[in-house]
C-alpha cells in the first residue's frame, strides 16, 4: 500500500493581518510594491496573500479584500488567532488604547483599568509603557511610513487587548475607518 502525503493545514501568520489592512487601505496589482510598504520581501508577501485567500479573507485568485471576511475575522477571531503578549516596561511608540486615535474614543465606562499605556518596543520611541509584542518585527517600521496603516494596527491591538466595551467601540471605529460595508463613490 502507498501512503500518499497528506499536506498541511494552511494557517494564517500574524503579518496576514498587516497585508490585509494594507490592501484595504492601498490595492496593488503588483507585489513589490506591496512589500516595500511593509518593509519585508515580495515573497513574505506572496506567501501572506496565498494564506488570505486559502482563508477566505481575499478573493480567490485576487489581492481583493472580502470586507466581511476581514471584518468578521478582526473582529471575532483576531485576539484567538494571535492573542496579546505582554511585556516589561520599555520606551516604544503607543499602541491599542494608548493611540491618540484610539484614547479619543474612550469614556469613563470605557477605559481599561489603570489605562497603563502600551506600547510596540523601539528605540526611538516616545512613551515608555508596557510592552506588546507587535504582530510582526517591523510593525514599528510600517507605522512610521504610513500613519493610515498604523492607525489600523493599533485598532487591531485594542481589539486583541480590550474589554468588550472597548471590542465595541473600535468596530465602531473600524467602521467608520475603512468603510466596511459597501463601497462608497464619489
Amino acid at each position: 500500500m502507498v501512503r500518499l502525503p497528506v499536506p498541511s493545514q494552511p494557517t494564517l501568520r500574524p503579518f496576514d493581518v498587516a497585508v490585509a489592512l494594507r490592501l484595504l487601505l492601498e490595492p496593488e496589482d503588483r507585489y513589490e510594491p506591496l512589500a516595500e510598504a511593509l518593509a519585508t520581501s515580495t515573497s513574505a508577501v506572496h506567501r501572506g496573500v496565498a494564506r488570505l485567500q486559502s482563508a477566505g479573507i481575499l478573493r480567490a485568485g485576487s489581492r481583493t479584500i472580502a470586507r466581511p471576511a476581514l471584518r468578521e475575522f478582526i473582529l471575532h477571531g483576531v485576539r484567538y488567532a494571535f492573542p496579546p503578549l505582554r511585556g516589561h516596561e520599555v520606551l516604544g511608540m503607543p499602541t491599542a488604547w494608548s493611540h491618540p486615535a484610539i484614547a479619543a474614543l474612550l469614556t469613563a465606562d470605557t477605559q481599561p483599568d489603570g489605562l497603563r499605556p502600551h506600547v510596540w518596543p523601539e528605540e526611538s520611541g516616545t512613551v515608555r509603557g508596557d510592552m506588546l509584542v507587535p504582530l510582526f518585527p517591523s510593525t514599528g517600521k510600517v507605522a512610521k511610513q504610513d500613519p493610515r496603516l498604523y492607525e489600523l494596527l493599533a485598532a487591531v491591538d485594542a481589539v486583541r487587548l480590550g474589554s468588550p466595551a472597548v471590542r465595541r467601540l473600535v468596530s465602531d471605529f473600524l467602521a467608520e475607518r475603512i468603510l466596511w460595508g459597501e463601497e462608497v463613490t464619489a
